[in-house]
């Protein structure tokens, strides 16, 4: 290929990704700030287009060829690689298996783009994709009790359980796959520029609601953006926050000096300078409280796994006492009951006889001042911390306590009551509860 050659199709290709950005601009004015900040630069000519966590690096020869057998196809590229910056998918592809990680975030970013119904970005394959995006749809239905919401996070944990078989894995690919997902594990570039996508997704949550309202189906994009915007948490490091400083009789090689010791014995014949502390600090769960919100808002299902892993967290702890204080109390707008957990074996009990009590309304305050009064009759010497799981709308405590409260939920409803300054604030998804990893 010639000097000249090359040229001209490095224009042309550079022309085509112009004009797709404008027309996405003009169909999808919600999405302009994310259409500005995405880099989209000419990658290598090896035929394949590079999305490496922050740019887009396309192949001028595929980018043409593309353009030749449908000239959707550069748009659905183009969107396709956006979606994956604004909702956060290379910054939450840590830990996860890259294979399956990066189709999930395939599908979900195609899903949503099939959502938009728009004639500018539709393809001869979307009928099949369409119908196999449905078929997960019909097992979430049956998984997350009727919320059928696709994202990369639910399909991923589902394709854990669910193993894909080698030419289920195949079609997926050729039926949503538009980019190389390079470079993702690179987290340094790629923790910068998160901070500015996330700014961008609550952007567009914002202009999302005047776009979509009676347009298109804006359910998976709202799911996504959400996740996207969310703040993380890892729930089993959470749970450290509610540990107890405690002595335990084992000796403490952090304080010991072996050089005394050593010096001691060799000058003295046997007999050391300094002897090793019999003890020492860590840290250990010891007392608290779990309050489920069992309100006709809390789903049942939700409650009894938001309980296992819980218990599985601190089971599966090195920092957990052989004998604890912990009070599992159920209530709606009053305590219903309060099971107390002395050991492991009473965990494993409690989850076997489990059942779900009361379905009223929700008031925060009864279970607060349950938990003062088992204070002052001293059924606890050191209660650290209180977990409440409930949907959010409730009454809250005008008061601070002297000991840790953190409020999750399973969503952050923005018309929800405000959680108190003083509380701890957490949000897990649904997907995060029924499914784990």
């Amino acid at each position: 290929m010639t000097d000249h050659e090359l040229e001209k199709i490095n224009s042309i290709s550079e022309e085509i990704m112009k004009l797709t950005h404008d027309e996405l601009l003009m169909n999808m004015r919600f999405l302009d700030s994310a259409l500005f900040n995405l880099k989209v630069t000419r990658g290598s000519n090896n035929g394949v287009h590079v999305f490496t966590g922050n740019e887009l690096l396309f192949s001028n020869v595929k980018l043409i060829s593309d353009y030749k057998t449908h000239i959707n196809k550069c748009k659905r590229l183009y969107l396709h690689t956006l979606l994956h910056c604004v909702f956060s998918h290379a910054y939450d592809s840590k830990g996860k298996d890259k294979k399956l990680w990066d189709l999930a975030t395939d599908i979900a970013v195609e899903s949503v783009a099939l959502d938009f119904e728009l004639a500018i970005l539709s393809l001869p394959t979307d009928d099949l994709l369409l119908n196999r995006i449905n078929n997960i749809k019909k097992e979430f239905r049956r998984i997350y009790k009727g919320n059928t919401s696709i994202s990369a996070q639910k399909i991923y944990k589902y394709f854990l359980i669910e193993e894909l078989s080698d030419d289920g894995y195949e079609e997926w690919v050729k039926l949503t796959k538009y980019d190389e997902h390079l470079y993702w594990d690179i987290k340094e570039e790629i923790e910068y520029s998160n901070e500015q996508w996330q700014r961008i997704a609550e952007s567009i949550k914002a202009d999302l609601k005047s776009f979509s309202k009676g347009k298109t189906n804006s359910e998976n994009l709202e799911e996504n953006l959400n996740i996207a915007t969310r703040e993380k948490y890892d729930y089993s490091e959470f749970l450290r926050r509610f540990m107890v400083m405690s002595e335990n009789l084992s000796i403490n090689d952090d304080e010991f000096d072996y050089i005394y010791y050593t010096y001691g014995m060799k000058l003295y014949d046997n007999m050391p300078l300094i002897e090793p502390l019999e003890y020492k600090d860590s840290n250990k769960i010891k007392e608290f409280v779990i309050a489920i919100d069992t309100s006709a808002s809390c789903k049942g299902e939700l409650v009894k796994a938001f309980l296992e892993r819980t218990v599985n967290i601190l089971r599966d702890s090195e920092n957990f006492f052989n004998k604890i204080n912990i009070h599992i109390i159920q209530c709606d707008n009053q305590v219903r009951s309060d099971t107390v957990i002395r050991d492991k074996d009473d965990f494993s009990q409690f989850m076997n006889e489990y059942t779900v009590i009361g379905f009223g309304s929700t008031d925060f305050r009864p279970v607060f001042d349950y938990v003062d009064e088992m204070i002052e009759n001293e059924q606890f010497s050191d209660l650290k911390g209180l977990i409440y799981f409930t949907d959010g709308y409730g009454i809250y405590p005008e008061t601070k306590k002297n000991y840790d409260v953190a409020f999750v939920f399973l969503s952050d409803d923005e018309n929800a009551p405000k959680v108190p300054p003083w509380a701890i604030k957490v949000i897990l998804t649904e997907e995060d509860i029924m499914i784990n990893e």
